[in-house]
């Protein structure tokens, strides 16, 4: 099971509701954190998080509201005696930003953190694979998907009229032919294929030719909704998405769930009101508020 916790929902400026963008995805032993925007680590005290289970941190950019918090959480993680090493993530520049941030206050760190600037897949293991895209916002800034890997599960209905035991199992797993006992066993009439997964983090950029392709056919599509339709001329301006375009974006790409995040403070009497907007587009759509959680199985 993935399990997301919007620990950040707002904007550039915070509001008295939606606390700066950051967004933890939990999938077994990993725990992967998008963005780190002022205040996260009270954030993940608010939602009974251990951050000391972090173990990767995404910066889709380096705008302030996207990585303010990461010298609280630093220092967090050093009085907490954290020790595993911290592998940060991020677009073009990233090595330089996080050494000018560990030269604003003094760390005094215990453990090993190490940065890497990423395009394209980055990260892939027997479960799962990390990627991420360029998008469009006046400063370098990643887009990234997180993918489950489709799995060969044993039948075990089927498994137990054979009687088939022991390690050899592990080559039906691996989608291998079997003989045991003298019998010949094809994988495929015992095993079926259990289907991945993709969540997909589009935060902050104006529209491009890139979105699309690179979030198709997500099972869950996170995406900034930073404006209306009724404010597209200032989207523009600001390089940000429309409410409109981030539903057009879910549809166009195959998306199966939508949920709206980063939205702006002039919104906080009315939020319902970019949900409206994309759900007349897209009607699988969701407006994100502060420590929702999201599961995915």
């Amino acid at each position: 099971m993935i399990k997301l916790v919007f620990l950040g929902t707002s904007d550039a400026v915070p509001s008295k509701e939606r606390n700066h963008t950051s967004i933890l995805l939990n999938y077994k032993d990993e725990n992967i954190l998008v963005d780190c925007g002022e205040g996260t680590q009270r954030q993940f005290r608010k939602a009974d998080l251990n951050p000391c289970k972090l173990t990767r941190l995404l910066i889709t950019h380096w705008h302030g509201d996207h990585v303010l918090g990461i010298p609280g959480l630093l220092q967090t993680l050093n009085f907490s005696d954290y020790r595993k090493p911290l592998l940060i993530y991020g677009p073009k520049g990233t090595k330089e930003f996080m050494n000018q941030v560990m030269k604003t206050f003094i760390f005094q760190g215990k453990f090993n953190i190490e940065v890497k600037e990423v395009e394209g897949k980055f990260f892939e293991n027997d479960d799962f694979y990390l990627e991420s895209k360029k998008m469009t916002h006046g400063v370098p800034c990643n887009a990234y998907s997180f993918v489950l890997k489709n799995k060969i599960r044993i039948d075990k209905k089927k498994l137990e009229k054979t009687k088939i035991q022991g390690p050899i199992l592990q080559k039906l797993k691996q989608g291998k032919d079997i003989i045991y006992e003298g019998k010949k066993y094809l994988a495929k009439n015992l095993t079926y294929q259990e289907e991945g997964k993709k969540i997909s983090f589009v935060l902050d950029t104006s529209f491009n030719k890139d979105i699309i392709p690179f979030v198709k056919n997500s099972d869950l599509l996170i995406c900034e909704s930073t404006f209306g339709e009724e404010f597209e001329k200032k989207a523009v301006e600001y390089r940000h998405l429309t409410a409109k375009q981030t539903a057009e974006i879910a549809k166009k790409s195959n998306s199966k769930k939508l949920i709206l995040t980063h939205i702006s403070q002039r919104y906080s009497k009315n939020p319902e009101q970019i949900l409206k907007t994309a759900k007349k587009i897209f009607k699988n759509s969701f407006l994100a508020k502060d420590l929702d959680i999201v599961e995915i199985k």
